[in-house]
């Protein structure tokens, strides 16, 4: 997977090359495997952007284990959830990263989430001292693994072994984990490579997306894949951004919407003159098309993306070349010649006539296997004939192109994360003075906020800044309600099936409460 005399990972002032990176993916595989790691295990890492994570991903990959991918944003609450429905018998991670005491976040997480947890991993860019233990746990050092004692006559792993498990929206309070084999992260690259361009020898990609998200995982896997370059950001940090442009002379990028605007707002344009083009997913910008012309002024092409957790991203594009209004869409033309989409009626399954609306399946050779160890969500979200039901609608547009248009369902976009409604809605709930919360989505220039609101128990006090306090211990910053607001009961309608909140009459009320600033 590995080649390409130019170095594979350059990180601040390391430059590593393809040969030193195979060794250190074997020695730090050596080292897990006597620590007991087997084919079958996962491995936690709440690391950002650097190359420990991407040693450890492929170390993992090379004995047949899964990464479990943790964002470094989640907190106690959501750490405690993943650690323990992944079954992570290692946690790799990062105590000091941008100054945050994850050593802190993991006291608050419930001990039983951590009882399969058997070795923790310090990461470390500092000479400060690794403890013994962690969490009670075992510790070691990462760098002390990538020099240990001898090698190990190690199995070949299987196409058919997990590879990695990405966090995707859940609906009943908590996020599904999709598991990935071999295969369908290694075709994926595969694919993604000559379609994106990075099969070019002076392919230089900036890794400022995390990898722990599909987004960035697959840019990064296929970069790795055509013997490319990656020019990693453990924090992305816009000057710095445009410093590595300039210096590595990176080629492609791809980011949020935000990213780019920042870039055209503040930069030099000789700080980006060497990037071909780029794929950008459309998170706050109200006019699509004008965004895509001023990047089409500043020489910089960039053409509209779609994937999620369950298929990877980058599962299609939109065309370079094509106007600017057909590349501002979402959606595009498959990546893989394998692949497939059709657009159904979400009731019936029955496929749509070309250029109507309608939910968005689609087959391929880089979907998931299973969402781990919940086979009624992984029945529920395939159709009889193997097609997986996004939750989004789109429109078939003919000749094998599709158009994004919106979520069906009531994720929300936040961040550039997709997070469920459910799962901010029950922390909430934790707090002992709320009944019931509702969570919904408020539009803005900066994206989409989440506003809470609550309904008390009979006598609790209510206190935003308590409400407050108490989702900042326990939730990613950008899933944190920027206004909670109490009310007596949701507002109702009534249905065919029941009472339903009506949630488009709250999101008008939060949108009102912002604008005014209650």
């Amino acid at each position: 997977m590995l080649n390409g005399a130019q170095p594979t990972l350059i990180y601040g002032d390391q430059r590593i090359h393809a040969d030193a990176l195979a060794h250190k993916i074997d020695a730090l595989a050596a080292s897990l495997y006597q620590l007991g790691v087997r084919r079958g295990d996962r491995i936690a890492l709440w690391l950002p952007n650097c190359p420990a994570w991407l040693i450890a991903h492929l170390a993992a990959a090379r004995l047949g284990a899964a990464t479990m991918a943790v964002n470094t944003r989640f907190r106690s609450a959501e750490v405690e959830d993943i650690l323990f429905r992944s079954g992570a018998k290692t946690l790799v991670y990062w105590p000091g990263f941008l100054g945050i005491d994850f050593d802190a976040i993991l006291a608050d997480v419930n001990a039983d989430a951590l009882a399969q947890v058997q070795n923790v991993i310090v990461y470390r860019e500092d000479d400060s001292a690794i403890p013994a233990r962690v969490m009670g746990k075992p510790a070691a050092a990462f760098d002390a693994l990538l020099n240990a004692g001898p090698s190990v006559a190690l199995a070949a792993p299987s196409a058919s072994d997990g590879c990695i498990l990405f966090t995707t929206s859940g609906t009943t309070g908590v996020p599904k984990l999709a598991l990935h084999t071999q295969a369908s992260i290694a075709r994926h690259a595969d694919d993604v490579a000559p379609v994106f361009g990075y099969d070019r020898p002076d392919t230089v990609l900036l890794q400022a997306l995390p990898l722990c998200g599909t987004f960035g995982h697959a840019q990064a896997m296929a970069v790795l894949c055509a013997g490319g370059t990656l020019v990693l950001m453990s924090a992305f940090e816009l000057d710095s951004a445009l410093e590595l442009m300039r210096v590595h002379r990176v080629s492609s990028l791809n980011g949020a919407d935000t990213m780019f605007e920042d870039m055209w707002r503040t930069g030099d344009p000789s700080q980006w003159q060497s990037i071909r083009d780029g794929g950008f997913a459309a998170f706050s910008t109200p006019d699509p098309v004008s965004f895509v012309e001023r990047a089409d002024a500043r020489g910089v092409e960039l053409f509209g993306l779609y994937g999620m957790s369950e298929v990877q991203a980058l599962f299609a594009r939109q065309r370079v070349g094509a106007q600017a209004d057909e590349r501002a869409e979402g959606g595009g033309f498959l990546t893989s010649p394998d692949a497939q989409f059709r657009v159904c009626d979400p009731d019936t399954d029955k496929q749509l006539e070309v250029g109507m609306a309608g939910e968005l399946q689609l087959r391929g050779p880089s979907m998931f296997s299973e969402y781990f160890n919940n086979p009624a969500a992984t029945a529920q979200a395939m159709t009889s004939d193997g097609f997986l039901r996004t939750g989004d609608l789109a429109r078939d547009e003919g000749g094998g192109r599709f158009t994004y248009l919106a979520r069906m369902g009531d994720s929300l976009r936040l961040g550039g994360f997709i997070a469920s409604p459910a799962e901010i809605e029950a922390y909430v709930e934790r707090d002992a003075g709320v009944a019931s919360c509702q969570v919904v989505g408020v539009d803005g220039e900066r994206g989409t906020a989440p506003v809470a609101f609550v309904v008390l128990h009979p006598d609790a006090d209510f206190s935003e800044a308590r409400l407050r306090d108490h989702c900042v211990r326990g939730l990613a910053k950008f899933k944190v309600p920027v206004r909670y607001i109490p009310l007596d009961a949701f507002p109702m309608t009534m249905s065919p099936n029941g009472e339903k909140i009506q949630r488009v009459r709250l999101r008008e009320m939060a949108t009102a409460a912002l604008s005014a600033g209650d």
